[in-house]
């Protein structure tokens, strides 16, 4: 269907370091792009950088064929652009459902992801029963556990009706079920039409949901491509586990649940 977005040889440097060294990679409309990589690869810093959070030291992000390198996160925003944090960031004091009110209330206008179509607190508890977390709706965010947690994350962002969808750990928090339930859903997303970027440790989740993956190390991508070939391949497995078998039969999908990203 075409790039949503586009990053252009971004580079991010904090003083004498580089966090992202020339990243270059897009996210299709109407698919799911895995961006992955060990502890510390940059691939928090590359959602800062399209989300308008971080400045780039050099390089462009283009979304919906537009240089919106310079544009503040709120006018990103307003364009469809939206995101989760790997911290979660709800309103402890407010319940699941007045978190989604807030969102939507900013944002405005119908919203298109809700089943069935309605207005105002139809369409928010329309919003909270897709997302799976209906049942607690009257609950102080602070209270739920951290898998609903990160579903009221995702109805937030749902709930400013972005067009591109960034989602930095989803899945943490998530039981079995839970996961399984949540990959179905970003399918459904997807099949409407939204373009969505996930940053995820949970590789069978990565493999069953994302059309391609780009790898992140020390700032640079290494690699490319589809899950098929993404698995097995040397420079990934490097990455992962400090080694490329010769034959190429080690797969990364046999470390599922990496836990490798504790800072941007």
């Amino acid at each position: 269907m075409g790039a949503l977005l586009e990053v252009e040889d971004v580079v991010v440097r904090f003083g004498g370091v580089t966090a992202v060294n020339s990243a270059r990679f897009s996210a299709e409309r109407g698919g799911i792009t895995g961006l992955i990589g060990p502890n510390g690869a940059g691939k928090t810093t590359c959602f800062n950088v399209i989300t308008g959070l971080q400045k780039p030291t050099s390089g462009r992000v283009r979304y919906r064929d537009r240089d919106v390198t310079r544009w503040p996160v709120h006018r990103r925003a307003k364009h469809g652009i939206g995101r989760t944090f790997q911290r979660l960031e709800a309103f402890g004091s407010l319940s699941v459902r007045d978190n989604v009110r807030v969102a939507r209330d900013i944002a405005g206008g119908p919203l298109a992801w809700v089943r069935p179509s309605g207005r105002g607190s139809v369409e928010i508890d329309a919003l909270l029963d897709r997302v799976g977390i209906a049942d607690h709706a009257e609950e102080r965010a602070d209270a739920v556990p951290t898998g609903t947690a990160r579903l009221l994350e995702l109805a937030r962002a749902l709930a400013c009706d972005p067009q591109l969808l960034l989602l930095d750990e989803p899945s943490s928090g998530l039981d079995e079920t839970e996961t399984e339930a949540f990959g179905a859903l970003l399918k459904e997303l997807a099949g409407e039409g939204a373009a969505i970027l996930m940053v995820e440790h949970d590789m069978d989740l990565v493999m069953a949901v994302c059309d391609d993956i780009h790898v992140l190390d020390f700032g640079q991508i290494i690699a490319s491509g589809t899950p098929a070939a993404i698995r097995v391949d040397p420079a990934v497995q490097r990455a992962y586990l400090g080694y490329a078998e010769t034959d190429h039969t080690t797969e990364i999908q046999a470390v599922p649940d990496l836990d490798l990203e504790v800072a941007p």
